[in-house]
């Protein structure tokens, strides 16, 4: 792929995790353009972002947004937002939250992600919660990361807790301390990419 709308168009033809026998409705949610220089790297879309076919809709992305201190037409214009999997993965089977997509279905797309990289080569990579600090980072706990950046390939990096509130993480002052750090350090680089 050439350009970032065509990889777009055959994501959402994608049915690799259907294919191998993952309970999903297969409708990949990301969105962006050609030319973004901020990338945001989530887990998984939830079941709103599902129905609506657009990321970070619901509570999470509310308070994304109010962290980053950003209207929803200010966020999209500054962040193209891709995710480790591309499909709601469906509830958990506990009934609580959503299901945690595999291993395997991350690696089925994690293509998806490598194109967009390569395509849009950012400035600036946030990655939100554990998982996208580890596939992109190598983190492995977030206490470490949280107010801190890293170099992947030409960009900055830095990693966020998850929005959603389901973790106790925030409930720390000194985490807290982290993420005011890290959310002044996204300011400041968005600022000089802009």
């Amino acid at each position: 792929m050439t350009t970032i709308r065509g990889l777009q168009l055959r994501n959402r033809l994608c049915r690799l995790c259907l294919e191998a026998g993952y309970p999903i409705d297969p409708r990949p949610v990301v969105g962006g353009r050609q030319g973004q220089r901020a990338y945001l790297f989530g887990l998984a879309p939830g079941r709103i972002e599902a129905e609506r076919g657009r990321p970070w809709q619901g509570r999470t992305g509310r308070t994304l947004r109010r962290w980053l201190q950003m209207d929803e037409e200010t966020f999209f214009e500054q962040f193209y937002c891709a995710s480790v999997t591309r499909c709601f993965p469906g509830p958990s089977p506990s009934g609580r939250g959503d299901r945690r997509a595999t291993a395997v279905e991350e690696r089925l797309c994690a293509p998806w992600r490598e194109a967009e990289l390569r395509l849009l080569d950012p400035d600036l990579v946030v990655t939100l919660g554990l998982v996208p600090a580890r596939v992109l980072l190598g983190v492995d706990r977030l206490t470490s990361a949280v107010g801190k950046s890293f170099a992947l390939a030409d960009a900055i990096a830095i990693p966020l807790p998850h929005p959603s509130g389901a973790s106790g993480w925030l409930n720390d002052p000194a985490n807290r301390a982290r993420l005011g750090k890290a959310l002044t350090h996204i300011r400041r680089e968005l600022a000089r990419i802009a």
